[in-house]
């Protein structure tokens, strides 16, 4: 919003706090002030495109415009996917999930199909390639990886889902965290994050396949074994 009224850094620092804030009220943002409109002001003083021209202005316009198209294809695209999702059954207990959203479980249905015809969440892992396998040459025993065997984009699909879920869920950030700090065979971060991968794999496949309620005390419980917690 700003940057269509200020394109380049020299509008933007011609615009001032004063009107950024105007802007961003006018189309009803809330929590911008003074001091989070200095923020952009600061960076344009620093910019080395501080003094633009006719030609960065128009660019930067028309960036602007391809963004928005961008946008609205993007929110057509979501609204595609949130009545075809809606139509499978108990995709709604997953949207129920603090930080999972339409993306993600579109993204998993899309990749896994019917849960129905798998028997056990391992299937899907080793769908996705994260099965666990051990590199060894001989006599020497190397190091624990995942295949990779497995479908690409499903595995992509799995770790964007996760990184929001450690960001904004409590019982997944503490799973995340136990996976990293536990006493014995703690993992390091990206092993944590497979480990959690997998974990909602079985939590999806739960829930699809058996209609289970989100149960956040029962995914704390099934992981978390206190005697394993490192004393702070």
């Amino acid at each position: 919003m700003v940057l269509k009224e200020a394109p380049i850094p020299k509008d933007m620092i011609a615009l001032g706090t004063e009107d950024i804030v105007k802007i961003c009220r006018n189309h009803k943002v809330r929590a911008v002030g003074e001091k989070r409109a200095q923020t952009p002001i600061s960076a344009a003083y620093e910019s080395i495109g501080l003094p633009g021209g006719p030609c960065a202005r128009a660019e930067m316009q028309m960036l602007l415009e391809d963004y928005t198209i961008k946008t609205n294809q993007m929110d057509k695209v979501t609204e595609v996917l949130e009545k075809q999702v809606q139509q499978v059954p108990n995709a709604e207990k997953l949207l129920a999930i603090k930080g999972i959203g339409v993306v993600s479980v579109a993204g998993f249905l899309s990749e896994v199909g019917d849960v129905g015809r798998f028997t056990s969440p391992k299937q899907i892992q080793k769908l996705a390639g994260l099965e666990l396998k051990e590199n060894s040459s001989g006599k020497k025993k190397g190091q624990t990886t995942i295949s990779k065997r497995g479908r690409s984009t499903l595995r992509r699909m799995l770790f964007q889902a996760v990184l929001p879920l450690i960001a904004k869920n409590e019982e997944f950030t503490e799973v995340y965290d136990y996976y990293r700090t536990r006493l014995r065979n703690p993992l390091k971060g990206k092993q944590a994050m497979i480990a959690v991968e997998c974990k909602l794999i079985r939590v999806f496949y739960s829930i699809l396949k058996n209609g289970y309620d989100y149960d956040p005390v029962k995914l704390r419980t099934d992981i978390i074994r206190p005697q394993e917690l490192k004393i702070a």
